[in-house]
């Protein structure tokens, strides 16, 4: 295995059982196909999925396992039929690298729920090989699943859109929450539904059970209302809304007749198709729309997945994949 691990073109970290620790690890990258790009990474977001991907937490796990599906890079390579990217051009990687391209979602442009969808990582491709991602020097992925990051933003910001961002962006579209004057309340501290829902023209109100969390919802997010939600009374002053209810929880436990009264929803949304993605990228440079981050090295990785766990970050890590592999 240690003669196997210093070999190969792709420079990573990986984790090699559910304990989640990573560390150093090379691989093959595939060649560049006929309709393939290759890019250098420069950036990658970490993401919570990281977390339990890393640790086993949802079977399935296939080690070693390399994270990180929020990748920006510069296209190094395009093969003979590529028509959309040359050299140079920046460019991103979301959380899936190949589908059908046949089936009805995939020619709707919703290839994220393809039945035979590939995720970036931990995903088996149809050569059988299995997928492996962002912590990492480079990777190769088929021009589809390839987005144009748009001239002039920066790539440590446009990685954490490739998930954090289209997640909350693709339902917000869906459901027609664009539409200036409508309310979206977003609990916790999504500080990216925030950034939309106000570059969107609407009433955002953040819900969170911690006090200390106004200031910045309100002076530092621009939300118009702040709501602690361990307070009854400041609950029941929000119960007049109705609405949909969409994200993605662990778990949730209601009564039906809490939906019926006041006509509410509830939805399911991941990330968006294709089309949804490069929409959003664009959406963001047009309206100096940025996420906050943290920059980090990829040295710093295991701290920075634990300090996750703890809710200790704000908002996004994101890897510095250039400059940690010199």
């Amino acid at each position: 295995m240690e003669g196997e691990e210093a070999k190969g073109n792709c420079l990573a970290w990986a984790a090699r059982d559910p304990s989640g620790i990573l560390s150093p690890y090379q691989f093959d990258r595939r060649a560049v196909g006929s309709d393939d790009v290759a890019l250098e990474i420069k950036y990658c977001g970490v993401c919570y999925a990281d977390v339990y991907s890393t640790r086993h937490q949802h079977n399935g796990t296939i080690y070693p396992l390399v994270p990180g599906h929020e990748i920006t890079g510069v296209v190094t390579e395009v093969g003979s039929n590529v028509t959309q990217f040359k050299v140079g051009d920046h460019v991103g990687v979301g959380t899936y690298v190949n589908s059908c391209k046949d089936c009805e979602r995939c020619c709707n442009f919703l290839e994220v729920h393809c039945k035979k969808v590939v995720f970036t990582f931990n995903g088996i491709d149809y050569d059988g090989t299995i997928t492996k991602g962002g912590y990492s020097s480079l990777i190769v992925v088929h021009e589809r699943y390839c987005f144009k990051i748009p001239d002039g933003y920066p790539l440590e910001f446009a990685a954490p859109l490739l998930c954090a961002g289209i997640t909350v962006y693709k339902p917000m579209m869906h459901h027609k929450m664009n539409q200036p004057g409508k309310s979206l309340g977003v609990v916790g501290l999504g500080h990216m539904a925030v950034k939309f829902g106000k570059a969107f023209g609407l009433n955002v109100s953040v819900f969170s059970t911690s006090e200390s969390k106004r200031d910045e919802a309100i002076n530092i997010l621009g939300a118009e209302k702040f709501v602690l939600s361990s307070d009854i009374q400041q609950m029941q002053e929000m119960e007049r809304y109705h609405g949909t209810l969409v994200g993605f929880p662990s778990e949730i436990k209601l009564s039906p007749i809490s939906l019926s009264i006041g006509a509410r929803n509830l939805a399911g949304s991941v990330t968006g198709g294709t089309k949804d993605t490069q929409s959003m990228l664009e959406y963001c440079a047009a309206h100096k729309i940025y996420p906050k981050i943290e920059l980090i090295k990829i040295n710093y990785i295991n701290e920075a997945l634990e300090r996750m766990i703890k809710n200790d970050v704000k908002y996004r890590f994101v890897i510095d994949i250039e400059n940690s592999f010199k």
